[in-house]
């Protein structure tokens, strides 16, 4: 029986409904498409953000470096990059209505500062009994040491659990530790896949 359901936040919770932003900047720095993506989330320095060797602030240095950005381009590039994110309200209302009978967790791939962004800027952190945060832990999925250790704090047995992530190399690290995983695409009818895990 699933007692606990463990969700991604980015690409998941929170998805890039509108690239323009991103690609504009691409187009006046003379980047490829979607270069802007692999430079903050992909790059070197943007892997040690997530593992946590950096912070957040020091990456965006950095992009603005590599990027030979003015401090006032820098701005405008990062509020440009995060222009088109959108919170899937209506997730978030399925995942306040599995508890009391479920736990509810995140595991996610993100920076220093996400605590404090789920906390101020989205004001969806009281609906998680666990965060857990790869710059925290030094550990990035899909290694299974993060969901090892998700899995020891909720005090639960894999099987005991449903993932829910994008990336479909993430899901199948779920499963290699035992946990059921679903890989979520907008498409993803979350509620009737977790209605067939028994959770509803």
């Amino acid at each position: 029986m699933i007692k606990a359901v463990i969700f991604d936040f980015g690409g998941v919770l929170l998805r890039t409904e509108d690239h323009t932003g991103r690609r504009r900047w691409e187009q006046k720095l003379g980047l490829a498409e979607w270069e802007s993506e692999q430079i903050v989330f992909n790059s070197e320095m943007g892997h040690q953000a997530q593992h946590g060797e950096i912070t957040v602030e020091e990456l965006w240095a950095w992009v603005g470096d590599y990027l030979d950005l003015s401090p006032a381009e820098l701005a405008a590039f990062r509020r440009d990059f995060w222009s088109g994110d959108v919170l899937d309200v209506a997730l978030v209302e399925l995942i306040r209505g599995l508890r009391p009978s479920h736990q509810t967790a995140m595991i996610s791939n993100a920076y220093n500062d996400l605590r404090h962004v789920l906390t101020h800027e989205f004001g969806i952190a009281d609906a998680f009994d666990l965060i857990v945060v790869s710059a925290e832990e030094g550990i990035m999925k899909p290694d299974p040491r993060i969901f090892e250790i998700t899995l020891q704090r909720l005090g639960r047995q894999p099987e005991e659990t449903v993932f829910i992530d994008d990336f479909a190399h993430n899901v199948e690290g779920a499963r290699a530790v035992g946990m059921h995983a679903i890989h979520f695409t907008p498409e993803t009818d979350l509620r009737a896949e977790l209605t067939a895990l028994g959770v509803f």
